[in-house]
């Protein structure tokens, strides 16, 4: 097989976290990159997202340092409460702690915050191109190049590149030509709204992060925005789940699987008039990740449920090792097939453990209580280091 010339001409679908940090760390490593987004513009959309040391470590790595320490804050930690109770259940500990241990910061940050500083860093990339509103009806894939068609308001248009990168999330029309299988309901919903903080109970105010855990259901909620409002996220059941992203959901309807929580938590739910409502669904890491001369990444390879709060944290990790694979080999299939081959096992074990964590965190009776011993036992430091072959991940030197 004949080697590829650099640098390569790179053509990533998809805009959301792991387009743009992917666009970067290729751009930086010397390729001709153009992202291609059907949305025609970007918007405050969206809600916090957690960005783990395993993540944050490459977006460090690519200049990012100081403008994620004045977008983002580090919780000291995570508080555990009984959702109905509001009893302490335990906790873990992140903050200057958790920098130490994994030599890499825990932030939150809210969504449309790191788009737009991964977007300013991007603008200062010449050789990245963004393309908007345009959607990808098709592509063909040849022995030395793949061939898109990118349909905008002035027609289709043609374009070629060594290397095609599917990151157009779950619901992925690349991943469809890899691996077409179907997506799993995930039985629940998240419903997201930010809080401005004056709004926020006394009680649930401050730095840390809350999780209230009970049967079925449990919320999370941190400050975002320099501690301007807080980010709320509730997830309850949901028998039929909507195809949409970010539907309306009414206020009274969340309200009412939260009647009997705790005041303080009720009080809070009880603000927002406002929700975004997404279904949350499951899909098989795709099989294979990448072949030929066509990759995929983030959701569209692996969407993970969001009870390790890891999904835009493993698109990140992706990116670095992709781009690590494409310098390590001599060819892309080569490249790819090792990036495949470097992914697999690890994105599949966060998708267990996510769907673990979501089984644990929606306990009861017996199960809860084991949950709760184990929480008591092993203490926030103890909670922090069990998942240290998550957050302790670093990308090929």
């Amino acid at each position: 097989m004949s080697s590829d010339s650099r640098p390569l001409r790179i053509g990533i679908v998809g805009a959301g976290i792991g387009g743009l940090t992917a666009a970067l760390a290729l751009s930086d490593a010397g390729h001709a990159v153009t992202v291609i987004e059907r949305r025609t513009g970007f918007s405050e959309v969206g809600a916090g997202i957690q960005i783990s040391p395993n993540a944050s470590r490459v977006l460090g790595a690519l200049g990012l340092s100081a403008a994620l320490r004045r977008a983002a804050s580090e919780p000291p930690g995570v508080a555990v409460r009984a959702l109905a109770s509001g009893r302490s259940l335990g906790g873990v500990a992140l903050g200057p702690d958790a920098q130490t241990r994994f030599g890499a910061p825990y932030y939150v940050i809210h969504r449309a915050d790191l788009q737009t500083l991964l977007l300013d860093a991007l603008r200062g990339r010449p050789a990245i191109r963004l393309m908007m509103g345009r959607t990808v009806t098709g592509f063909s894939e040849a022995e030395t190049a793949v061939q898109l068609a990118a349909e905008g308001a002035s027609g289709v248009q043609e374009l070629a590149f060594d290397l095609l990168i599917g990151a157009d999330g779950l619901r992925s029309r690349l991943r469809d030509r890899l691996d077409p299988a179907r997506l799993q309901p995930g039985h629940a919903a998240a419903w997201r709204a930010l809080v401005p903080i004056d709004a926020v109970p006394d009680a649930l105010r401050g730095p840390a992060t809350g999780l209230w855990l009970g049967r079925n259901r449990h919320v999370v909620h941190y400050p975002v925005r320099d501690a301007q409002y807080l980010n709320v996220v509730a997830v309850v059941p949901e028998a039929v789940g909507d195809e949409g992203w970010g539907r309306l959901g009414e206020p009274a309807v969340l309200r009412k699987f939260f009647r009997t929580c705790a005041e303080p938590l009720r009080e809070l739910l009880a603000v927002p008039d406002s929700w975004l409502v997404w279904s949350l669904a499951d899909r098989a890491v795709a099989r294979p990740l990448a072949r030929g001369r066509v990759a995929l990444l983030g959701d569209a390879a692996h969407p993970v449920l969001p009870y390790l709060a890891q999904g835009s944290a493993l698109a990140i990790e992706d990116a670095a090792v992709l781009t690590h694979a494409l310098a390590a080999h001599p060819s892309v299939p080569t490249a790819l097939a090792a990036y495949a081959a470097a992914r697999a096992a690890r994105v599949r074990r966060v998708q267990k453990a996510a769907r673990a964590n979501g089984r644990t965190y929606h306990a009861r009776g017996l199960i809860a209580l084991a949950r709760n011993t184990v929480m008591a036992r092993l203490g926030p430091d103890g909670m922090r280091d069990r998942y240290a072959w998550l957050y302790g991940w670093t990308p090929p030197a």
